[in-house]
């Protein structure tokens, strides 16, 4: 008996572990350019490189990119950064020319001269 309740005073904090980390993942979205279809795989894609992206989803029509993910794996400047290195500009981050200038025709998006 004293086995038993041993066990289960030692089993309650675990429990209690694991329940705080299953709300850890919050929802973000920002404007990310870009103009098709093949856009739309290379940014999901970019973003789901980063590791604790759970869900990404851009936009076509609003260039709006929608992503679950656990910030404290994946913080906003980390999922932009690896965006912006596939040259499409974000809020935060501005794709280097020389990564724009290879995207194909159809991709090239009107960028903001800053």
């Amino acid at each position: 008996m004293k086995k038993l309740i041993l066990a289960i005073l030692i089993a309650l904090p675990i429990v209690g572990m694991a329940q705080e980390k299953v709300n850890k993942n919050t929802e973000l979205s920002f404007e990310v350019t870009g103009n098709c279809e093949m856009c739309k795989k290379r940014i999901e894609k970019a973003t789901f490189s980063v590791k604790g992206v759970k869900v990404a989803n851009w936009d076509i029509p609003s260039n709006i990119i929608s992503i679950i993910h656990d910030p404290s794996k994946a913080p906003v400047e980390m999922i932009q950064k690896a965006i912006a290195r596939t040259g499409h500009d974000t809020p935060l981050e501005k794709a280097d020319d020389a990564v724009y200038d290879k995207l194909p025709m159809c991709c090239l998006y009107e960028r903001n001269k800053k």
